[in-house]
């Protein structure tokens, strides 16, 4: 079956489309690879992630009975990704329901991701 659309870009609002995507380009050493005012696209692969202004942007609440979209990040260690990602300004929300299997974070705008060993 020949695709009817193929994915480019996963676009998160924010406030400072800058600063966001020097985050997660300093996560996932993904280069910026355009970035004004308005918007900031991370990564030169077939997708993307973009950080998009939006004027008066708040970010979710965490829990939240409304549903919110999330990254999922797969790393080496969750324990040593976790701390050095908490230096980079993420939070660590007080609820996890994750147990062992991943860690909840959330980035500096308060998006959440998730950390996993896989």
């Amino acid at each position: 079956m020949t695709a009817l659309a193929e994915p480019t870009a996963i676009i998160i609002d924010c406030a400072d489309p800058r600063a966001l995507a020097e985050f997660y380009g300093k996560a996932t050493s993904w280069r910026i690879t355009y970035s004004d005012n308005e918007i900031a696209y991370l990564g030169d692969g077939p997708i993307q992630l973009a950080f998009q202004r939006i004027e008066g942007y708040r970010g979710p609440g965490w829990p939240d009975a409304a549903k919110h979209a999330h990254l999922d990040f797969k790393v080496a260690d969750v324990e040593v990704a976790t701390k050095e990602l908490l230096a980079l300004g993420a939070t660590r929300p007080g609820f996890q329901p994750g147990g062992d299997g991943w860690t909840v974070l959330a980035d500096p705008e308060g998006h959440l991701f998730c950390v996993s060993a896989g």
